[in-house]
């Protein structure tokens, strides 16, 4: 991965380049699924806070749980979910954009006052074509999506996954960067797209 390709995963549609990470250890809790269902999205944010070298914990003292994945049939359901709309301001009208939208999936983000992530909302909606995909593949793309706030249109093209046999993985690609980007020397969030470049010097190089 060169470094123009690790700044366009950062720099949003409007040409704004941005990077955040998590600044807080990540409290996890889904909605609206099965025990099977709710272990293997567990296990994918296990999995890929590891990787990042970043912390997970019971709770999160100021917000309880501060990264929330809800799995429903509807958008309207979420008008229905109790205070959501003191966490998510301006509900109804994203979820008439998303409606409109025929959008199956939104990503939304709290910041810190540094600019790292404090909180994360994934909504998915299971319609015909997300649940054709398997909860494993499901729940590492999602949470791969969350651990970083990439670009609006990093993954449009290429997907973060791989197939490696029969068995979906995080690309190698991927790994490295989500790796490097938790590197402690470096900030938790930046405007600056020389970013890029730090982030790229911490990468792995393919032997």
């Amino acid at each position: 991965m060169t470094p123009e390709e690790i700044e366009a995963l950062f720099t949003r549609e409007s040409g704004d380049f941005l990077f955040a990470r998590w600044g807080r250890p990540i409290v996890p809790i889904v909605f609206g699924v099965e025990d099977e269902t709710l272990a293997t999205v567990k296990g994918a944010f296990e999995a890929v806070v590891t990787l990042a070298g970043h912390k997970m914990a019971e709770t999160d003292p100021e917000l309880g749980a501060n990264c929330m994945v809800f799995f429903f049939r509807q958008w309207q359901e979420l008008l229905e979910v109790p205070d959501l709309d003191r966490l998510i301001p301006d509900l109804a009208p994203l979820v008439d954009r998303l409606i409109a939208a025929e959008a199956n999936q939104y990503r939304i983000f709290r910041f810190e006052e540094d600019g790292a992530i404090r909180a994360g909302f994934v909504f998915l909606k299971m319609d015909a074509e997300l649940s054709k995909i398997p909860a494993e593949t499901l729940a590492l793309s999602q949470v791969v999506q969350t651990i970083l706030l990439w670009s609006d249109t990093a993954f449009r093209a290429k997907s973060p996954l791989a197939i490696a046999g029969e068995t979906t993985i995080l690309r190698p690609d991927i790994a490295s960067l989500i790796r490097a980007a938790y590197d402690p020397v470096l900030p938790g969030a930046s405007r600056d797209s020389s970013h890029a470049l730090r982030l790229f010097a911490r990468m792995e190089q393919p032997q």
